[in-house]
């Protein structure tokens, strides 16, 4: 029988063309990957957890951060963050140790653990939509053969080594509420085997200490460097077990790094095309308008939400866009660029967004509508109101039972609208962005999507 040998021979020479064809493809496929790597790269210099900037989780490896209240909109490093509920965060590196996760008493609040693998897949399920227990859960790395000491209620494995965790707990807009949730989300942390003695810890987050974050631009901090790409390369697939599927492009991905080694004027090429692949591919990706499954009024959505597999396109261009989503079970998200017209929104138009009666997104958890600035972060506004949804208490509804949103750059005049605003920047684009927290099987199966974004003519 004849072996069938798994990608090229070693050793063969490839012309210039087919090793910038490959570094493309490979630069596409890997956005994500050297995203999540770099993090973890990034957050093992932490000397202790604590907030970067202030507004960011940022803990060493194996540990987390939590924030206290909403996600302060000056955070730069993670586009479309989310002012519905109080985030922590903190990468795994199951290389170094298994991780233990506690999960405490919410009671009757919604909460989610995102836990995603290298690729942004999720690979435990932990939140109000499963049932999860109160307990200590324990995350692995790929063969992980150790022993699970008593009191570990069960145990996910991860297939690859690097890893994030970014939990989610609700919280309304009231300080009543604020002050609740301060108990429960001071027992959410996550911390190595080693240290599990069966017993809850408690971590009083609101005494982070406060790190020194570089200025920025406006935009998302940088996680992916073409410039270093092929050197990072083989470290990433180190990292990752390969899918199903996936044999010939590992070893044809580990040629390529092999001759980038043997020939300086051919990593150069290579060098030069991941530069362009960034540019050319990647970049658009981050405009929601240019990927996901297209749905009525000009909305877009995805339906494979951390749960990727071998979609490299939606995986990247989720990444580039709004890295760190929830499963679809989990969260449904829904996104928009243009109004019913097919035009770019824009702060110098005025708009509304009619939810008919009975027509509220149908939720087990709850609902939101953000307004992100070309950027995808929150823009500064007099009222600072960056989201609406089931958090605010004072939202009017009409006499007919629908609930119209008023997004515009300007204060309504009408009291009622002033209840209603969701403020856009002063003549700039921007994009709304709906989140479906356990969403009812309506969403889910498609029979529900956002009404259309109107111009006030």
């Amino acid at each position: 029988m004849t072996t069938v040998v798994p990608g090229p021979v070693p050793g063969t020479r490839i012309t210039e063309a087919y090793a910038r064809l490959l570094t493309r493809e490979a630069y596409v496929w890997a956005w994500p990957m050297a995203n999540i790597y770099n993090k973890r790269l990034a957050f093992a210099k932490a000397p202790e957890p604590g907030l970067l900037g202030g507004v960011l989780p940022f803990p060493p490896l194996n540990r987390m951060s939590m924030l206290t209240d909403y996600v302060d909109p000056a955070e730069r490093a993670v586009a479309c963050p989310n002012q519905d509920v109080v985030y922590g965060g903190g990468p795994f590196a199951f290389d170094v140790s298994p991780v233990v996760v506690q999960v405490p008493d919410f009671g009757s609040r919604f909460w989610v653990y995102q836990i995603v693998d290298l690729r942004t897949d999720s690979f435990a399920d932990l939140g109000a939509m499963y049932g999860t227990k109160p307990g200590f859960y324990l995350l692995v790395g790929p063969g992980w053969k150790g022993d699970v000491p008593a009191g570990i209620t069960q145990v996910f494995h991860s297939g690859t080594n690097t890893g994030f965790f970014a939990p989610r707990a609700f919280q309304d807009d009231t300080p009543e509420d604020r002050r609740a949730i301060q108990a429960v989300i001071n027992q959410i942390d996550v911390y190595p085997l080693a240290e599990f003695d069966g017993k809850m810890k408690t971590h009083d987050w609101s005494k982070l200490p406060h790190f020194p974050q570089p200025e920025g631009s406006g935009a998302e901090t940088k996680w992916v460097f073409p410039e270093t790409f092929i050197d990072q390369l083989p470290l990433l697939l180190d990292d990752a077990t390969p899918l199903p599927g996936e044999a010939s492009k590992y070893a044809a991905l580990r040629e390529l790094v092999a001759v980038a080694g043997r020939d300086p004027k051919l990593k150069a090429a290579m060098i030069d095309e991941a530069k362009k692949a960034d540019a050319e591919i990647v970049a658009p990706l981050f405009e929601f308008r240019n990927y996901g499954v297209p749905l009525p009024h000009h909305w877009t959505t995805i339906n494979n939400g951390a749960a990727f597999g071998t979609d490299y396109f939606t995986r990247t261009a989720v990444g580039k866009s709004n890295i760190l989503v929830n499963k679809p079970n989990e969260t449904k998200y829904f996104y928009q660029d243009l109004d019913e017209d097919g035009q770019r929104l824009n702060g110098a138009n005025r708009y509304t967004v009619t939810f008919a009666n009975g027509q509220l997104p149908p939720v087990k958890g709850f609902w939101s509508l953000t307004l992100y600035n070309q950027h995808h972060f929150f823009e500064p506004n007099a009222i600072k109101r960056y989201s609406v949804g089931t958090k605010n208490k004072d939202l009017q509804k009409a006499a007919d039972g629908s609930l119209t949103i008023h997004v515009q750059a300007d204060e309504p005049k009408e009291p009622a609208q002033r209840a209603n605003w969701l403020p856009s920047p002063k003549g700039a684009d921007f994009s709304l962005y709906v989140r479906a927290y356990w969403p009812e099987e309506a969403i889910t199966r498609g029979q529900w999507t956002p009404p259309a974004v109107v111009k006030v003519r």
